[in-house]
């Protein structure tokens, strides 16, 4: 008997949703177990991660707001702990955290380039900063928590306690991020105040 999963990808479905599904042949996933599922949540995070230490420099560069750049900063040195966290998570469960793509957050990414080469003013970029830097973290606590949820089912408190410290720390970054937003970089772009129209 024939099923949808069965059939070839180009005849079941169109041309868009094929491309939008082509990763499915490009990293075939094994899950299983819970266990594959907190792997797989695991490697993505790692990719996340890895993604945004690599951006992150980027998006200080671009920041006007002196705020702004010291919270970035300071996220900038707290991911690449959270990177070394996850490295040691997949020691201990004897897996290999890389060659996994996090789809997502490239997405995310690639909107921090757009903000970065946009030709505008300063605060307005700070905002937009802020509001992509703000999605990366409710993306990564989200990710987090299901990491976590799926660990303490199969009973791994060090890998539990492990993420939950990262977890802290992205909700402590989202809630700084959403202090300088409302204290500081919207009434800017909101009333146009230009610290820096040299910008770009």
């Amino acid at each position: 008997m024939t099923t949808p999963h069965s059939l070839p990808l180009a005849a079941a479905t169109p041309a868009p949703l094929e491309r939008a599904l082509s990763f499915h042949r490009d990293s075939p996933m094994t899950l299983v177990s819970m266990k594959d599922l907190l792997l797989l949540q695991l490697k993505d995070l790692y990719s996340a991660e890895t993604q945004l230490v690599r951006a992150l420099p980027a998006m200080i560069k671009g920041s006007g707001a002196p705020a702004l750049r010291r919270t970035l900063q300071q996220h900038l040195r707290q991911t690449e702990e959270q990177v070394d966290r996850l490295q040691a998570i997949c020691e201990a469960l004897d897996t290999y955290p890389g060659g996994h793509r996090c789809r997502g957050m490239e997405g995310m990414i690639e909107e921090v380039r757009l903000i970065l080469r946009a030709i505008g003013t300063q605060s307005v970029v700070d905002a937009a900063i802020l509001a992509v830097a703000q999605r990366i973290e409710h993306y990564e606590a989200a990710a987090y928590v299901c990491a976590k949820t799926y660990a303490t089912l199969l009973g791994l408190d060090t890998v539990v306690d492990l993420l939950a410290v990262s977890l802290r720390e992205q909700e402590a970054a989202d809630k700084r991020f959403t202090e300088i937003a409302e204290q500081e970089v919207n009434d800017r772009a909101l009333v146009g105040m230009v610290e820096d129209l040299s910008f770009r």
